[in-house]
């Protein structure tokens, strides 16, 4: 059994289960905590019955306009509690607070190309690619280049290795499609150029 229930700053001495893996972005004390002052709508925990942590997710709401929309800045789900259907979960969750609270046109996330497993379990939640982010990510697993969070978002790398694909899901307000195309895979953009 486990229960969804909003981030708590203790959580951060707590996490390492869900935090501590090669294809999860981590960043310092100070870069959670103000995701949970700006945005704790759009941060959660997913706990054991035992109280263990057994997967988090974290986002934010930016945009201006009709470009209005929650980005998922880090899912993750400790090894032990993958295929449970926690991340969906927790993806449901962050969809509905955008729609509810935050009135987004769309939902967004960043995966590296070479990431099928992921790229799978969010096309399966209806996200496709809008865009390739061209070497995003830097080699060194975990770092990034282009700095998806915005301001403070982990350690930048000089060049990247990795491409990312952008992948959305239109929420109700987005009544035309907008925010969504059907060649994302080919539409090509450097990191300076998703802000």
């Amino acid at each position: 059994m486990s229960s969804l229930r909003p981030f708590h700053p203790l959580d951060l001495l707590r996490f390492n289960l869900a935090n501590l893996d090669v294809l999860t972005e981590t960043y310092d004390i100070s870069f959670y905590l103000s995701y949970m002052a700006k945005w704790p709508t759009l941060m959660s925990v997913m706990e054991s019955s035992r109280g263990k942590i057994m997967g988090y997710i974290m986002g934010k709401a930016e945009g201006t306009s009709k470009d209005w929309h929650g980005h998922v800045t880090a899912v993750t789900v400790a090894p032990d509690y993958r295929r449970l259907g926690l991340a969906k979960t927790m993806m449901d969750e962050l969809e509905r607070v955008t729609t509810s609270v935050y009135n987004g046109y769309f939902v967004d996330l960043y995966v590296r190309v070479s990431n099928d497993v992921a790229i799978r379990m969010y096309e399966g939640m209806g996200y496709s690619v809008y865009r390739t982010v061209v070497e995003y990510y830097s080699s060194g697993i975990g770092t990034i280049v282009g700095g998806g969070g915005g301001k403070g978002r982990g350690k930048e790398a000089e060049a990247g290795d990795e491409d990312a694909y952008d992948m959305r899901k239109p929420m109700r307000r987005d009544k035309h499609r907008r925010s969504v195309r059907e060649n994302g895979r080919e539409v090509k953009v450097l990191p300076h150029e998703v802000w």
